[in-house]
C-alpha cells in the first residue's frame, strides 16, 4: 500500500463525543443504477439504511449537533410532486419514528440541541425540522438557499413543505471564505476548537458537506461523516492507498450463524475491476435520471475522500452503508471507541458481499447480511 498522504488537518487536543444513529428508516426498490455504474449482475438494487449523528462537545458545555435527519415519519406528507415521484417508481418506505424521538427515548436532552444539519438537501437527509425547537438552527450547504429554500410549493423542486421551515434560523455555511482544506476539501472548524469539521464535498447535490469530528487524542481519530458523497463502499474503493487485497478478511460472505476464519480470495472480484484494478469497482452513475447533482464533482470528492480513506485512523461512514449494520454499536452506544474494535478493519471490505451473485457465491447471501433492498413486485413468492 502507498503510504497515506497527509491530510493537514490542525493539531487539537479538543474531542467530540459521537454516536451513530441507524434512524429505522429504510427506501427499499432503489435501483442501483440511477446511483452508480457500471452494472455489476446481482447488485441491481440498493440496501439503503439511513444513518444519521448525535455530536456532543462535553468541554463546550455539551452543545449538541444533530448531523442528517433521515427520513420524513409522515413521509405520506411529502410534498405530491415527490410523493408522487418515489411511490410511482415502486419504491417501499419505512419510517417508525424521528430521529428526535430516538433521541428522547436514548435520555438526549434534545430542547438543547444547538443546531440540526442536513449534509445535503435530499428527500432522505431533510426529515421534518418542525418536529425541532423553534430555537434550533438548521445548517445547510452552500447553495442550498438558492436551491430549494422557503419550500414547497413556493419552490417546487423543495423536498420539504414551507411552513415545515418558516421562522427557523436557516444558516448556510460559505466555504469560500475558509483557507482551511482537509484532504483537498475546503473545511470550516464549527466549534473553534478542531474538534468538528464542516467538508465542503459537492458534486452529488448542491451545498453537499461531510462532517469530520475528533473523537479522541493522543493518537487522534476520527469519524467521517459522508452523507451521499458516495453510495456504496464499492465507489469508494480500491484505489491507490487501498488496492483490493489477496486475501478479504473478515469474509465478506461470512454469516453469523455460520462464521468461518478463512479469508476468501480477493482475485474472485478482479473480472468486475476490468484492466483499471486501482480504481473503484463503481462510477458515480451517469445515466439520464441519475441522482446527482454534477456528476463530474461527485467523481472528484471521492477521489480526495479516498486519501482520507488511507488513514486507518479515520472512520469513513456514508448514510446508506448497510456493511456497517453487522459491525458498529448504534446509538445510545457510543461510537468513539471505533478504533480499539476494529470496526475500520471489519467494515472496509464488508460491502463486497453485494457481488456474491457476479462471483459465484449464494445470491441470498446481501439479503441475509443487509436486508432485502429488491421491491415487492420482484420478490419470489
Amino acid at each position: 500500500m502507498s503510504t497515506p498522504p497527509e491530510l493537514h488537518i490542525p493539531s487539537s487536543s479538543a474531542t467530540v463525543n459521537v454516536s451513530i444513529i441507524n434512524t429505522g428508516g429504510i427506501l427499499k426498490g432503489m435501483p442501483t443504477s440511477i446511483f452508480l455504474e457500471p452494472a455489476i449482475e446481482g447488485h441491481e438494487y440498493l440496501a439503503a439504511p439511513v444513518y444519521s449523528f448525535l455530536i456532543q462537545n462535553a468541554a463546550q458545555n455539551n452543545r449538541t449537533l444533530v448531523f442528517d435527519l433521515g427520513l420524513k415519519k409522515d413521509w405520506r406528507d411529502w410534498p405530491p410532486p415527490l410523493y408522487e415521484r418515489i411511490v410511482g417508481s415502486g419504491a417501499t418506505v419505512e419510517v417508525p419514528k424521528t430521529v428526535r424521538e430516538i433521541l428522547d427515548e436514548g435520555g438526549v436532552d434534545t430542547k438543547s440541541v444547538e443546531a440540526v444539519i442536513w449534509s445535503h438537501h435530499h428527500l432522505d437527509h431533510v426529515g421534518d425540522v418542525s418536529v425541532w425547537e423553534p430555537s434550533t438552527k438548521l445548517i445547510v450547504g452552500l447553495g442550498a438557499k438558492e436551491d430549494v429554500f422557503p419550500g414547497w410549493p413556493t419552490n417546487p423542486k423543495a423536498p420539504f413543505r414551507e411552513p415545515e421551515v418558516a421562522g427557523r434560523d436557516v444558516k448556510e455555511l460559505d466555504f469560500s471564505s475558509s483557507v482551511l482544506k482537509i484532504g483537498g476539501l475546503s473545511a470550516i472548524d464549527y466549534f473553534a476548537d478542531g474538534s468538528f469539521y464542516f467538508l465542503d464535498s459537492p458534486g452529488h447535490c448542491k451545498g453537499h458537506m461531510c462532517g469530520l469530528a475528533r473523537v479522541t487524542s493522543n493518537p487522534d481519530s476520527f469519524i467521517l461523516m459522508g452523507g451521499d458523497a458516495i453510495h456504496h463502499g464499492g465507489e469508494l474503493r480500491p484505489h491507490q492507498w487501498r488496492p483490493l487485497p489477496e486475501s478479504v478478511s473478515p469474509n465478506p460472505f461470512a454469516l453469523a450463524s455460520s462464521p468461518t476464519s478463512m479469508p476468501c480470495p480477493g482475485e474472485i472480484f478482479a473480472h468486475l475491476l476490468g484492466d483499471n484494478k486501482s480504481s473503484p469497482f463503481y462510477r458515480p452513475s451517469t445515466k439520464p435520471g441519475n441522482v446527482h447533482y454534477d456528476v463530474a464533482q461527485a467523481a472528484e470528492t471521492i477521489k480526495k475522500l479516498q486519501e482520507a480513506d488511507a488513514h486507518n485512523n479515520i472512520l469513513i461512514v456514508a448514510a446508506h452503508d448497510a456493511s456497517m449494520l453487522n459491525v458498529v454499536d448504534f446509538f445510545p452506544k457510543p461510537a468513539n471507541d471505533f478504533m480499539e474494535k476494529g470496526w475500520v478493519q471489519k467494515t472496509r471490505w464488508a460491502w463486497l458481499a453485494d457481488f456474491a451473485k457476479a462471483v459465484g457465491q449464494d445470491e441470498d447471501i446481501p439479503r441475509k447480511l443487509f436486508g432485502d433492498a429488491r421491491p415487492e413486485s420482484t420478490k419470489k413468492a
